[in-house]
């Protein structure tokens, strides 16, 4: 069996089915097109088929990340849609929160400032997130996450209004053309000026139910650059980091494999100092995407938005840089 992705895609089917990726959808990742395309089936399930390879691409597993060319055959596994008469709705509350978040808006683009904590997704045990949110407050719009933040980061997030725009940026975000640059708060004192971290990041087996992203010869070539741009003795150092490459976790990798994990990291950090840290107010990883940059294709416009960093974070900056006037006047 097989059809076109245009087409209506019944939420549940009792054979297997072929589709052919229509131009439309080229350039999107696998795992948007499934939530699309097998509308009505509980976002768990359709991870779930993806992890253990019953949806193919071209009769090869392929990763949720797996971006999507004209012509591609994928392969869909019978599935049964959830129950119509228990439908889950995104809470009123969630809504609001991301509405109100939202810091830029025009018939391309939309622009969150993402509070930390908060999902750009649902999955992995959320039923919603950002994008849920959305499309469950504009009901009428095509809505798509045109890139990813981790939950524990919060900062600038574009969600694309229309199909045209999605391929534009996702193409620019292919050559390296979208500039994103984030603040990071790393232990110690950084030495090392302007560094360029070059190590490959592989995504080792989940530990524990989430992903573990290590430097290794076998994984994918990685690239991030930090600038410091603040001292706090021999406590912390504010970093201004831009990303070469995009890859899972990478600027907390990175961070941690030049020696400096990012404070308030539970997973690649240092549980004694992000105890230190806690006492002087951190509760979250302190790593915020604060600018975006780029130019649309054909226009020659540039598109510019810059997000200060959350007061939780600021209130933090402001408790070192006390501690660090105390110690000037002592001397």
């Amino acid at each position: 069996m097989s059809y076109d992705s245009k087409a209506a895609t019944p939420p549940e089917t009792s054979k297997v089915s072929h589709v052919a990726v229509i131009a439309d959808d080229d350039g999107q990742r696998l795992d948007n097109w499934l939530l699309r395309a097998l509308k009505g089936v509980p976002k768990s399930r359709v991870y779930r088929l993806l992890r253990k390879g019953e949806v193919r691409v071209n009769g090869k597993r392929a990763k949720p990340e797996t971006r999507l060319a004209t012509g591609d055959d994928i392969r869909l596994p019978p599935v049964r849609a959830a129950d119509p008469a228990a439908p889950q709705r995104v809470p009123q509350s969630l809504i609001a929160t991301v509405e109100a978040a939202i810091v830029h808006s025009d018939r391309d683009l939309l622009v969150v400032a993402k509070p930390a904590g908060l999902a750009v997704h649902g999955g992995s045990g959320l039923s919603f997130g950002i994008i849920e949110a959305l499309r469950a407050s504009r009901p009428t719009e095509t809505l798509e996450l045109v890139h990813r933040l981790d939950r524990d980061t919060s900062g600038l997030l574009l969600v694309a209004r229309n199909r045209t725009a999605l391929r534009a940026l996702h193409g620019l975000l292919r050559e390296g053309l979208v500039e994103k640059r984030y603040l990071a708060l790393v232990q110690g004192p950084w030495n090392l000026g302007t560094k360029t971290i070059h190590a490959p990041l592989a995504t080792r087996a989940r530990q524990g139910g989430q992903r573990v992203v290590k430097v290794a010869e076998s994984g994918k070539e990685s690239d991030t650059t930090f600038v410091p741009v603040d001292f706090f003795g021999p406590r912390a150092t504010l970093m201004e980091v831009s990303l070469g490459t995009g890859r899972t976790h990478q600027i907390r990798v990175h961070a941690a494999h030049a020696g400096h994990p990012v404070a308030g990291d539970d997973k690649y950090g240092n549980r004694d100092y992000n105890a230190e840290m806690q006492a002087l107010g951190l509760k979250r990883l302190f790593l915020h995407a604060q600018s975006l940059t780029f130019e649309w294709p054909g226009s020659g416009k540039t598109f510019a938005v810059n997000q200060p960093l959350p007061p939780e974070l600021a209130q933090v900056l402001e408790a070192l840089g006390a501690t660090r006037r105390r110690k000037d006047r002592r001397r």
